[in-house]
């Protein structure tokens, strides 16, 4: 069975997604339906769409029923005791650490086109970084997320992400490297008439440009609304004269943004142990909650007609009446099970050291940070999400060439200059705790042997290198000036007058 599940997930991954001869087919309407229709229920949607609900806390606890054995032997429904449903959300905490970790920071721009690198600083401004660190926590909640490059209203070059349950993508090679072209699912509140009503809207996105469609009962119906054309170019800009025209990009315009190389989602590693903390807590406070007037009770020589009229009184006067029929004494005693809250306790913290391993994050209580933890102690916490960082810092260098090739397209179209055989390194800045006395001390016994540019990038209070090599430079320039206010008094080709005489001397 295990071996069977194997095989489809692999076949899954390949046909699903890769498409042998769907050049041909990509305008099939009847194909993007199937589609469409296969993908909208498939697990890995499924998937995708649990890890954004699990990160806003809508987790599977929420729709658990009590149950017990009926009188059929079967499991029936009980609507009569505690069911609580607690969430203690470490999912959402697993992803907003790695999020953080590696995007929580300014990336940084290096190269050798100090022009190129000025202007890429305009376009990925931290607008664009917070878009880019939001994007990064869908990366994780679906294995996947898209940016796709456009024009806003006043015109300047943007990017917006898509989550991965919203993209269909049709890839040209198994690798998942090139795009043949891609189907965007999303859902709009409309009207018919004074109702409301959700209406799924696609997007089908190709080299010919964005066509439009509204899902209607699996079928698709051209998107005429608001007078737009179903079919549209790429980008549509306005001349001169007013006129609008169009343009395509000469690449699908959607970049993926991979967690790993399989695009598996942060939540297939850790959902049952998240589960298993969201049970426990809810089962202990259930247990609690099952005292004397709700638990089960054994009753001698009852004063009443039925069980509920028994229950009814003890819920509302705490008191039941019971008979002495000489030797046959009256009572009522209860059958207690000893909720032992150690247990909970310790299966719980199992539980949360373990979604910490398994999620790959670190946890700041971590008796390595006990007292005066050096710089090891803390590297050795950070181990494990440095390790999951590498895969997905290695996954958004790739994204990134793509999204420097919309965007030195964008500055050639706009008149900027062709930069595109221009070489620029983007660096994330990890949020790792440090022990900065070391870090700088370090950085102290360096003068002379590394470079000032390399000291200054090193240290743990500098943002922005650049910015700060000109304010030091400004400042020892104010600095010399200080020792010696004349020298610029005079012009350095100046010649002295003494020098002057003495050349006059000699010509006589």
């Amino acid at each position: 069975m295990l071996a069977t599940n194997f095989i489809d997930s692999l076949a899954l991954r390949a046909s699903n997604l890769t498409f042998e001869g769907a050049q041909g087919r990509m305008h099939d309407k009847e194909f993007l339906e199937r589609e469409i229709s296969k993908w909208k229920i498939s697990p890995r949607r499924m998937l995708q769409i649990k890890g954004h609900l699990y990160y806003d806390s809508e987790h599977d606890i929420i729709a658990r029923k009590r149950t017990m054995i009926g009188d059929d032997g079967k499991v029936t429904e009980v609507d009569n005791l505690p069911n609580n449903h607690i969430i203690d959300n470490q999912y959402a905490k697993l992803v907003n650490q790695k999020a953080n970790y590696l995007l929580g920071q300014p990336f940084a721009l290096d190269g050798k086109n100090s022009e190129y690198i000025g202007l890429l600083k305009d376009i990925f401004g931290k607008k664009f970084m917070r878009m880019l660190k939001n994007a990064g926590k869908a990366v994780l909640n679906s294995g996947i997320a898209w940016l796709y490059p456009y024009y806003d209203e006043e015109g300047n070059f943007t990017f917006r992400f898509f989550p991965g349950y919203e993209i269909l993508p049709f890839w040209k090679d198994t690798e998942h490297t090139s795009l043949e072209y891609a189907v965007r699912l999303y859902a709009v509140v409309g009207y018919k008439g004074d109702e409301q009503t959700i209406i799924e809207k696609v997007e089908v996105y190709d080299l010919d440009g964005t066509h439009r469609f509204i899902l209607d009962g699996g079928v698709l119906i051209p998107d005429v609304s608001g007078g737009v054309s179903p079919d549209s170019y790429h980008v549509t800009m306005t001349d001169a004269e007013g006129n609008a025209v169009g343009y395509n990009w000469t690449r699908v315009p959607l970049v993926p943004l991979k967690y790993n190389e399989t695009e598996t989602p942060l939540l297939k590693k850790v959902k049952s142990l998240q589960d298993g903390i969201n049970a426990m807590l809810s089962d202990f406070e259930n247990n609690m909650q099952e005292d004397a007037r709700n638990t089960v009770l054994v009753l001698k020589n009852y004063d009443g007609t039925n069980l509920g009229e028994f229950r009814r009184n003890l819920a509302t006067y705490g008191a039941v009446k019971v008979r002495y029929d000489g030797e046959t004494k009256g009572g009522v005693e209860t059958l207690e099970i000893q909720v032992n809250s150690d247990n909970y306790k310790a299966i719980v913290e199992i539980f949360k050291k373990a979604i910490i391993e398994n999620g790959m994050g670190y946890d700041a209580k971590d008796d390595r940070l006990s007292g005066t933890p050096n710089q090891m102690n803390i590297q050795s916490m950070y181990s494990d999400i440095d390790l999951d960082a590498n895969d997905m810092e290695s996954e958004l260098q790739a994204a990134f060439e793509d999204i420097l090739w919309f965007t030195d397209a964008h500055l050639a179209n706009t008149g900027h200059g062709d930069f595109s055989g221009e070489d620029v390194t983007v660096i994330f800045n990890r949020d790792m705790m440090m022990d900065e006395a070391t870090v700088i001390d370090n950085i102290k016994n360096s003068v002379g042997i590394l470079s000032k540019q390399t000291l200054v990038a090193q240290h743990p209070w500098v943002d922005d290198v650049d910015e700060e090599l000109r304010r030091i430079d400004e400042e020892e320039q104010e600095d010399m000036e200080k020792m010696n206010p004349y020298q610029n008094a005079f012009p350095m080709n100046a010649g002295d007058g003494r020098k002057d005489e003495e050349s006059d001397d000699e010509e006589q």
